[in-house]
């Protein structure tokens, strides 16, 4: 017999609520984490201190490897739909304003024609421009309807941990009482002056606040200046910039041609400038260099340029992510995408440790996995900053002059002599170097993880071929993503990569390879598997994944939740179902 139910009024009171992970921070990282928790059917609550998601772009560049966990996670299409397409960021122009001299332009994100098929054979998603208060609705969106939780204007305040869960106190910033959050994990998510990680003790390497900018939002149609070189970015020399020590103003296309973010920068030392009305139309006017035409100034905000990144991502139950734990300038359009990747990196570990597939071993592996990566691309956005200065060298504006002189040397490299032919050489060379910052497929494609989540196959690491920044090299080795190949399926085509994921192990193998077929059948762990050759579920017509894969027909491939390939054999073996029973206990952290 049932207990009678109490009515309302004496029902007890609990003062703390429950779940499996909490995530401080709604961005783009604490965002990814509660998609990929709900979507494999993991309890999580969001809170963030504010009361909306963001209200300006912010992270805008969204790569093929971010649009990769998108497609996995159910929402590549509407991010699609409401993004910014590659045919139309890729002419990052050099200028003395908008409407002035052109100095150079380079082909960037993708859109050279010999890195655009880099990036169609790399992936089948192509990158694209997702501002951040666009990207955010879609994830969280997503997240809430398939089971998270989210609370707005809930502050973090502090948490304590125990060997069963994290306890986290939060204030409810309207009723401004406080209450407790118990979860198993807690994920920092909560930007670049994460509390979480203060709280934590992360150790932290670098430097913050090395560069002051200011954003300035602002609607004006611009299609004069803009259409006939569509970019996202246009580089405005311009006296009295110091865009982190650069010496140029940025015009970043929002929205094509008439939403607008401005980036302009201060002295660090001295302070952020009043951010008037005034103060940022005129900036607006120097960069634009029309005065005619109509300006709305929407926002503007100061921030700092940083250099710091995390030594570790973990202590205990407690995991950060994103800008808590890697801070960095927005050169190479790297922020958004580390943080989305780094969600996903733990998501899926966090979910079979909770529904006990895994040890909770497995997640020492995040830290092993995603700091590297963090650490690179702090390295990278930084670097980036610092080989624009070529571009000033090339017409003598690093040194102290008056903007007429600046001018006369701009005007100087028009000139019919050897000094003037040197120079337009060197400024040629020093914005083409820039495709280090617009071009860096390999930064985005190329991470390979080691870890005690990777069984090394125990081949020699045959390096890279070419620049590892520049240019994308699959692999099928342990540690690397899987390759895309298109194969086909009846009368369907997909990517190998659309054969993996959905929170689950796959193993990929060929003809002959039936034993690994049972064996990954045989598993307590699901497994997927794949099977690719002529009469099978999968074909190969154009021959690109036996190109790529590495392994001979009956080798197998064993690829973990996130595409990563964790397990590689080369041969059909009758210990097939003894090397992967003790391939997963090692990736499980249960050996």
């Amino acid at each position: 017999m049932s207990a009678p139910i109490s009515p309302p009024h004496e029902r007890p009171v609990s003062t703390v609520v429950e779940t499996d992970v909490l995530i401080v921070g709604s961005g783009p990282a604490g965002a990814s984490a509660a998609l990929a928790l709900s979507t494999y059917g993991v309890p999580t609550i969001v809170v963030t201190r504010y009361a909306s998601l963001a209200d300006t772009p912010r992270a805008h560049i969204t790569n093929q490897r971010t649009m990769e966990v998108l497609r996995d996670l159910g929402v590549e299409q509407e991010v699609v739909a409401q993004a910014t397409p590659q045919h139309l960021m890729g002419n990052t122009t050099f200028c003395t304003s908008l409407a002035g001299e052109e100095l150079g332009r380079v082909r960037s994100w993708g859109n050279d024609p010999l890195a655009q098929a880099e990036h169609e054979l790399a992936s089948p998603t192509r990158m694209c421009d997702m501002p951040q208060h666009l990207m955010e609705p879609v994830l969280v969106n997503a997240a809430v309807a398939r089971g998270a939780r989210l609370r707005f204007e809930t502050e973090y305040l502090s948490h304590t941990q125990d060997a069963d869960g994290v306890t986290a106190t939060v204030r409810d910033r309207l009723r401004g009482d406080t209450y407790e959050i118990r979860a198993k994990y807690l994920i920092g998510a909560d930007g670049g002056r994460s509390k979480v990680a203060a709280d934590a003790g992360l150790p932290m390497g670098g430097q913050m606040g090395v560069a002051g900018s200011i954003n300035i939002v602002f609607e004006a149609d611009l299609t004069r200046y803009t259409a006939h070189r569509p970019s996202t970015l246009y580089w405005v020399l311009a006296p009295g910039a110091t865009v982190g020590g650069i010496g140029a103003g940025l015009v970043r296309c929002v929205r094509p041609w008439n939403e607008w973010l401005i980036v302009w920068g201060y002295d660090v030392g001295a302070g952020a400038p009043d951010l008037t009305t005034e103060y940022a139309e005129s900036i607006v006017r120097k960069l634009v260099g029309d005065d005619d035409i109509p300006v709305t100034i929407k926002s503007s905000s100061a921030w700092t340029v940083n250099e710091m990144y995390a030594e570790r991502y973990a202590n205990g139950r407690v995991f950060c992510a994103g800008d808590a734990v890697h801070r960095h300038p927005p050169s190479n359009g790297l922020g958004s995408n580390t943080s989305i990747q780094d969600a996903y990196n733990l998501a899926w570990k966090l979910k079979l440790v909770l529904d006990g597939t895994a040890h909770p071993r497995l997640l020492d592996s995040y830290t092993a996995e995603r700091a590297p990566v963090g650490r690179q691309i702090v390295t990278r956005a930084n670097q980036s900053i610092r080989e624009t200065a070529p571009v000033f060298e090339a017409l003598d504006g690093l040194s102290p002059q008056t903007p007429e002189q600046l001018w006369a040397n701009i005007a100087a490299r028009k000139d019919a002599t050897g000094a003037a032919e040197k120079q337009r050489t060197r400024l040629r060379e020093a914005i083409a170097f820039k495709v280090y910052e617009f071009n860096a497929h390999g930064v985005d494609l190329n991470q390979r993880y080691a870890s005690a989540a990777i069984v090394p196959d125990g081949t020699p690491d045959p390096g890279f071929t070419r620049d590892p920044e520049l240019h994308h090299q699959p692999s099928s080795r342990p540690g690397a993503r899987l390759p895309h190949a298109w194969i086909t399926s009846g009368t369907r085509t997909l990517s190998t990569l659309d054969t993996v994921g959905r929170g689950r192990f796959t193993l990929l193998t060929g003809i002959g390879g039936e034993d690994w077929v049972r064996a990954a059948e045989a598993q307590d762990v699901e497994i997927a598997t794949v099977v690719i050759g002529p009469g099978q579920q999968y074909e190969d017509p154009y021959g690109d994944w036996a190109r790529l894969r590495e392994i001979p027909d009956a080798g197998a491939l064993l690829v973990r939740p996130d595409g990563f390939v964790a397990f590689r054999h080369a041969s059909a073996t009758p210990d097939a179902g003894e090397l992967l029973g003790g391939a997963l206990r090692r990736i499980l952290g249960h050996t």
